[in-house]
């Protein structure tokens, strides 16, 4: 289970990520007035909670600095609603899709029924981003419905995984150096990416090196190594749980059924690799997601 909760990954992560990547769906926050694209990612990220303040959109964010949050909301609902960012972002990666694979408006018809009923059946405690998402997949558009389910399993993975950084003692901060020291995100735009000053990303390397993660270059040790790897299996297992709606081979058509269209994806370069959300090509050796959103 937990080996196919990888692939529903490597197989819907690309279709949710043309909404960071992607040069319209980039504009989004410039387009609805909000400050660069920061606020719009935070905006947009967190609007299926509303109008959440800082603090609760830092804690379900996992790995973001506060202070970068807080330079985005709530200003960003002084400009704009929740409502009109979420109409926006979904109607941008729906156009997104349609632009890099055009077979989506056909292919729609057969992927929707089997993840609608994984992400309907899927447990919503302590999974709130998820939760959020999922009341929002109803929409008529087959290719923006599409996206907005898989935008709802990322988030599930997504919760799973800032439950697992928090049961093995890591903020967030401290899970970024790990990555970053693991290889598995760029080490050299990750602090900037999420917001930490030099201080703060020397201070985490601090820490993870009194634990033995990381050793005196800000490698991770062969402990470290570890750990990223049971983080990963953690993520996985937890993840696996959305599959269990779906006999086997039902699963395997699906997966089957996306793996074109996410070629057609990647080979459209809107994805950049490396990324700071650690996901490698599909015939790439494939180190387990960092997850580092």
């Amino acid at each position: 289970m937990e080996l196919r909760a990888r692939s529903l990954w490597l197989l819907t992560e690309p279709l949710h990520a043309v909404c960071y990547f992607d040069d319209k769906c980039r504009d989004l926050g410039k387009d609805l007035g909000l400050k660069g694209f920061w606020m719009g990612y935070f905006a947009s990220r967190t609007a299926p909670l509303g109008a959440v303040e800082p603090a609760a959109a830092t804690a379900v964010l996992g790995v973001f600095a506060p202070g970068m949050v807080a330079r985005a909301l709530p200003a960003a609902w002084s400009v704009t609603s929740p409502a009109h960012v979420l109409d926006e972002r979904g109607s941008r990666a729906a156009h997104a899709l349609r632009g890099v694979a055009p077979e989506l408006e056909h292919a729609a018809a057969d992927m929707l029924p089997p993840l609608q009923t994984i992400v309907d059946a899927a447990p919503a405690t302590a999974r709130p981003l998820f939760a959020a998402n999922r009341a929002l997949c109803d929409h008529a558009d087959p290719v923006e419905r599409l996206w907005q389910l898989v935008t709802a399993l990322r988030e599930f993975r997504g919760d799973a995984h800032i439950a697992v950084l928090a049961d093995e003692g890591l903020d967030g901060c401290e899970a970024l150096v790990l990555a970053a020291a693991s290889g598995r995100v760029p080490r050299d735009t990750m602090r900037q990416d999420r917001g930490w000053s030099e201080e703060e990303w020397s201070a985490a390397a601090d820490r993870l090196r009194s634990r033995g993660l990381v050793d005196a270059q800000g490698d991770a040790t062969e402990h470290g190594r570890q750990e990223r790897e049971r983080i990963e299996v953690a993520t996985d297992r937890l993840a696996g749980r959305l599959l269990h709606p779906l006999p086997e081979a039902e699963t395997e058509r699906m997966l089957h059924t996306l793996e074109p269209v996410v070629r057609r994806i990647l080979a459209a370069d809107v994805l950049p690799f490396p990324n700071p959300i650690g996901l490698p090509h599909l015939d790439e050796p494939t180190p387990r997601s960092a997850n580092s959103r």
